[in-house]
């Protein structure tokens, strides 16, 4: 304060003279709220390689640490934590993936009538998915949802490979048969089928890994966890199930193949075989008459969209009041709006508010990526709903129209809220997003108008809205360089006075005191008292001081007058862009695709000079549904070359990938009736569905293949096929469907993701199950009615080639 600031013989001026001196803080230009008090608060974001939870779990061991340095009046407490949203959602696939297992369990105890059978089914679950986890640690993958959702899909898989092997050594437990011998030719016979079927499972898993952007990062980890638990599950099939069967299984049982319940159902099953293959052809025109209908007309119905909503407990707002309007003003609309959200949700259904209104200081290094806000009249609003909140959709319907009711001033944009959501917008606050980029700015925002009066428009869209106003106002100060030379004035001299008036000196000459005892660095800076600047009528009389002289003022050498500007500038490849988002409402992101794409086709060419394009989800939804269908087509080509190398046939591989069309009719059926859209999840799970379908056809096949080459005719090998593994395909289809029947369901948070995945495997298992019994044995009989029995080896020393040579 005792610092001379005038250099000159006679009195001195001092720095008190001019000014006043204190310990103060920057120019507030944002507010932060917890619960409608202001508080500070400090987001903390993790690297995209870190787990959530373990950064969580860092942050509160570290807040006793926090407390310590803090003075006794300031209290540091953890308020707004997302990783519950994770660990519910990490929870409730272990208990629905738990909860499978048990209902599996108790369809093998059903079907077989042998808890010892069905015990050893259970017990190979666990070692499979531990030895998975293990395999998951190795390659450096995460226990994530993607993951866990994998391990949770493999359950089915699982018992597909344990139920096989243990049907199949209960019926070889005959009579005058030991369990060792049981045991061993059950072995022999399913081990070969065993392993194609899970070598083509894993073949609809393989395109994921050539797949790019979003669908590589989400199902390459899923796939690694359903093909580790598959690989496990077969090892394991072929030799920890002998041993325990070997171990504990009945000596002999009845022969529930001819007798009891199973006896009457292969009998009858049995008699409609025989109806089938009477009827062969009607049956399989029929069939592929009414799948291609199905897919034709019925499939394009489904909605599409990247990934199912979460339906989580977390609501995220972007307030905004009139353009222009000042954080002391924006304030009190903010704790109002946070009444009225507590209102309309109900304050029972509310445990935290957080809000963060203005702008981030620029002498912060904040990055804008995970906290932005455009100007002192927007703010950012979180709400974490309590368990039990009302729907998602239907809340933010009623916030919409009390927002419009109460504070009509105040537009209302909702965002992603979950950690899911947020990184499936890909970088965009909402599912759409439309972009005109150009070199003439104002030409673009007069297009963007256009844009946004017609988006309007569309009854299945919300929160239309600019992303960059380009009215926000300002003063325009227009400097005459005579008069300023005339004045010996530069535009130097005439900022330097200017920008500690309206701002801080800080801008133009940082300057910093540092605290010799802590050894932290202060800002010393010049500003004008705020309250000394009010209206054009003072900035105009604002001295541009020069060697301590009073004159010009600025009005004497520049003009004042007020302006627009755009609030704020962003660029995409060096190029200036203006954006207009908008949520969707009661539709799916695909169907919504198609309205936009016409509506843009619509309107007047794009001024030249500039570009439009549209971005937010929908361009991932394209590259996620094009890979989707490669990797389809790709799987079953691999599927088809796999079977050809087996069974040396083309005639076989068609009669067991004929059962695909049924597959993603069942699916296609069931996302019908559920209301799922096609997304990721759905498509995962018809991916899988065809897998295991596949799998099911090949054990049907082989065996029916093993009965023709004992010299039976192709019509008694298809019923001795069909009719020795109708057990099998009953129970294992039965199972997989019991135990994704807790996932299809959805019981805990976030639930509703990967619910249509479980969705996609019953429909699909279903109608699979139906083709295998009924329209395979047609297929198989009427391709193979003319094949010979010879093998197609070239091996001389082969018995079964057509080139053996006797010794």
């Amino acid at each position: 304060m005792s610092a001379p600031i005038h250099p000159r013989s006679g009195a001195n001026v001092y720095l008190r003279d001019v000014g006043t001196i204190e310990n103060g803080t920057d120019i507030v230009t944002a507010y932060a709220h917890v619960d409608g008090r202001r508080t500070v608060y400090i987001p903390v974001t993790k690297r995209s390689d870190a787990s959530t939870l373990a950064v969580i779990q860092a942050v509160k061991a570290a807040i006793p640490s926090f407390k310590k340095v803090m003075p006794d009046d300031v209290d540091v407490q953890l308020a707004f934590d997302q990783s519950g949203y994770v660990s519910n959602a990490i929870s409730g696939l272990v208990r629905e993936a738990a909860l499978g297992a048990i209902l599996t369990g108790l369809v093998v105890l059903l079907f077989l009538r042998d808890w010892r059978g069905a015990l050893i089914v259970v017990a190979n679950i666990p070692f499979a998915l531990f030895t998975a986890v293990l395999l998951l640690w190795t390659t450096g993958q995460t226990i994530n949802i993607m993951t866990l959702g994998g391990l949770a899909l493999a359950v089915g898989v699982l018992v597909d490979e344990a139920t096989v092997e243990v049907e199949n050594i209960h019926t070889q437990l005959l009579p005058g048969v030991s369990r060792a011998r049981a045991v061993l030719e059950a072995c022999r016979r399913t081990v070969l089928a065993r392993l194609l079927s899970m070598l083509c499972v894993l073949a609809v898993f393989v395109p994921s890994f050539f797949m790019n952007g979003v669908g590589r990062q989400l199902f390459v980890p899923l796939s690694l966890a359903v093909g580790f638990a598959m690989v496990a599950s077969y090892f394991l099939s072929s030799s920890l199930v002998p041993v325990f069967a070997t171990w504990i299984m009945k000596e002999s049982h009845k022969g529930e193949e001819k007798e009891g319940s199973f006896g009457k159902l292969r009998t009858r099953y049995e008699r409609y075989l025989n109806a089938v293959l009477d009827r062969r052809w009607p049956i399989i025109i029929g069939y592929f008459a009414v799948t291609a209908l199905i897919l034709i007309l019925v499939a394009p119905r489904i909605g599409s969209e990247i990934f199912p909503d979460s339906n989580g407990s977390v609501l995220r707002m972007r307030l905004k009041a009139p353009i222009g309007t000042r954080i002391e003003e924006t304030e009190p609309m903010v704790l109002q709006a946070l009444d009225l959200i507590r209102k309309t949700v109900g304050k029972e259904n509310v445990e935290i508010t957080s809000d963060y209104l203005g702008v981030q200081p620029s002498s912060y290094p904040v990055n804008l990526i995970h906290l932005f806000t455009s100007g002192p009249e927007e703010a950012l609003v979180q709400v974490q709903l309590r368990p039990g909140h009302p729907d998602d959709e239907k809340l933010r319907e009623d916030l919409r129209a009390a927002f419009h009711k109460e504070m009509p001033k105040l537009t209302v944009a909702f965002e992603a809220g979950d950690i899911i959501s947020q990184v499936m917008s890909f970088g965009s606050p909402t599912p759409i997003q439309i972009d005109v980029q150009g070199v003439d700015v104002d030409q673009d925002y007069t297009y963007l108008a256009k844009v946004e009066t017609e988006l309007r428009k569309l009854d299945f869209l919300r929160d239309v809205s600019i992303v960059q106003p380009h009215l926000y106002p300002t003063v325009e100060v227009t400097v005459n360089r005579d008069y300023a030379g005339q004045f010996g004035l530069t535009m130097a001299d005439v900022t330097n006075s200017l920008t500690p008036a309206t701002g801080s000196s800080r801008f133009i000459a940082p300057n910093y005191w540092r605290d010799p005892r802590t050894g932290n660095a202060f800002q010393i800076q010049v500003q004008l008292p705020p309250n000394r600047m009010q209206g054009l009528g003072a900035l105009s009389t604002l001295p541009l001081m020069r060697e301590g002289q009073s004159q010009p003022q600025l009005d004497q050498v520049a003009k004042l007058e007020f302006g627009t500007m755009p609030e704020m500038i962003e660029r995409l490849s060096g190029q200036r862009i203006v954006s207009v988002t908008a949520n969707l409402h009661g539709m799916p992101l695909g169907e919504a695709q198609n309205h936009i794409a016409a509506l843009l086709k619509s309107l007047p060419a794009v001024p030249k000079g500039s570009t439009i394009a549209v971005r937010g989800q929908i361009p991932a939804l394209e590259e996620t549904i094009s890979g989707l269908r490669a990797g389809l087509l790709l799987a079953i080509a691999a599927i088809f070359l796999l079977l050809m190398a087996n069974f040396q046939s083309l005639r076989l591989p068609l009669a067991i990938l004929s059962t695909i069309p049924g597959v993603l009719c069942g699916v296609v059926l069931m996302l019908i009736f559920t209301g799922t859209t096609l997304n990721i999840q759905s498509f995962m799970g018809a991916i899988m569905a065809v897998g295991i379908s596949v799998a099911n056809s090949i054990l049907l096949v082989s065996f029916a293949e093993q009965a023709r080459h004992q010299n039976e005719d192709v019509e008694t090998a298809t019923r001795t096929g069909a009719t020795s593994r109708i057990r099998a395909i009953l129970m294992t289809a039965t199972a997989m469907i019991c135990g994704m029947i807790p996932m299809a369901i959805g019981f805990g948070e976030g639930s509703a993701q990967s619910a249509p995945l479980g969705r996609a495997v019953i429909g699909g298992l279903i109608f699979s199950t139906l083709t295998a019994l009924t329209v395979l044995p047609a297929i198989y009989a009427l391709l193979q009615r003319k094949a010979s029995t010879t093998s197609n080896s070239l091996n001389p020393e082969d018995p079964s080639s057509r080139y053996y040579v006797h010794p």
